[in-house]
């Protein structure tokens, strides 16, 4: 027996030294490309390289025998600054695996790099669906949501409901365009219309013009296709034009938690969609209440997806006992989503991670019951109706 118990110690040895030989280097680097100083750092920013320590540390900080290391830079929303941070991770510093970039342009530049290194990219905040389209890849995914997700639902089940007119206010590049493109294909296609539109600048200050040709248009409801500080100041701008008192409704559909609370009681009554949200269970409170004693605030749906991509990411490593790109994806396709973020979430062959969203309203100051609690879910989407279905798909990679 004790001779068996040591060969079977020396085999056990044996493959774990294999398995870290199929590392490239000495330490599993990720990357988190983010907004630090622009209109998405709120939700995404700082407190996505939070989420992303985090979750390497609740990992035990090693994978294989390895350890883990975290870099992050600011891509100042622009495409070609993120594009070169990317590079020099690659090719200087040994990183395997980028995660986060809200802001569409960017990601589509990140998505694409990656794909020529054979490296992997998370995309956690972008909006834009091309990531899992025409522009996919087999080293990229989507985990939080997209443009579908967070246009398609929304607008489907308020037409349904009677809110058959739309106004889309939309920022003026990829991620605006597809959210519109998405919501007007689901205002139409459940017998809406869509009867105004107007494009403005990334980091507008002044709605005002935008606003009154909303309000002129007489749409029962006006749409928001923006984020971050554009999406604030058009919700407290319409406030300020009486927009919802005067019978108009207000969809932020890219708004979260961080604009809301920024909004304060302006927001009340505005429609969203959430792919997650921190008062939903009991393991949802548990990571919330840990990562605010870490940086002051409850986390996005952005955040807490940095965090579950990340789990997942090495979960997948740890199983296929190699940190190559190809490899990697193999196991994080076959290995099911299961943590605080969502039960039962899968990758796609397109790249696309599959879960439940959920159709919130902002409460009204004697509905909310704490600082942080400013929602009330209004309807969940099933994972199967919440992302373009793989029949339609236009990327490459799938199956038809």
């Amino acid at each position: 027996m004790r001779a068996a118990g040591i060969c079977a110690m020396v085999l056990a040895a044996a493959v774990a030294s294999a398995a870290q030989a199929q590392l490239s280097d000495d330490a599993v680097r990720i990357g988190v490309l983010t907004d630090m100083s622009g209109p998405y750092q709120d939700w995404a920013g700082s407190g996505s390289v939070d989420a992303v320590r985090m979750a390497v540390e609740d990992f035990g900080g090693t994978v294989l025998g390895k350890k883990i290391e975290v870099f992050s830079a600011d891509h100042q929303n622009k495409a070609d600054v993120g594009a070169n941070l990317v590079r020099q991770w690659f090719d200087t510093d040994g990183v395997d695996m980028v995660i986060g970039v809200p802001n569409s342009a960017v990601a589509l530049a990140v998505q694409e790099l990656a794909k020529q290194k054979g490296r992997i990219f998370i995309n956690t905040g972008a909006a834009t669906t091309e990531l899992t389209g025409k522009q996919c890849s087999p080293t990229g995914m989507h985990w939080v949501s997209d443009a579908y997700a967070l246009s398609y639902g929304t607008a489907r089940s308020m037409v349904k409901a009677g809110d058959d007119t739309w106004f889309f206010l939309t920022v003026d590049y990829a991620g605006g365009y597809s959210i519109e493109n998405n919501g007007t294909a689901a205002i139409e296609a459940s017998g809406g219309k869509v009867i105004g539109k107007v494009r403005h600048p990334l980091n507008t200050g002044d709605f005002s013009s935008f606003l009154l040709q909303a309000q002129a248009s007489g749409a029962k409801v006006v749409a928001l296709a923006n984020a971050g500080s554009d999406t604030i100041n058009a919700v407290k701008q319409a406030g300020e034009f009486g927009l919802q008192s005067a019978g108009q409704k207000l969809v932020g559909v890219f708004l979260n938690i961080n604009d809301v609370k920024a909004l304060g009681p302006v927001a009340a009554g505005t429609i969203a969609t959430e792919a997650w949200y921190w008062d939903q269970d009991d393991d949802s409170r548990a990571f919330a209440q840990r990562f605010e004693a870490r940086n002051g605030k409850k986390p996005s749906q952005y955040q807490a997806g940095d965090w579950s991509a990340v789990n997942h990411y090495l979960k997948a490593i740890q199983a296929a006992g190699s940190d190559e790109g190809l490899a990697v994806m193999a196991k994080m396709r076959e290995l099911p989503v299961d943590d605080f973020f969502t039960s039962g979430g899968k990758l796609r062959e397109d790249g696309r991670m599959v879960h439940d969203m959920y159709v919130m309203q902002v409460k009204t100051q004697d509905e909310s019951k704490g600082n942080w609690d400013v929602y009330k879910r209004v309807q969940t989407i099933p994972a199967a109706e919440a992302f373009r279905p793989l029949a339609e798909s236009e990327c490459p990679l799938v199956k038809k």
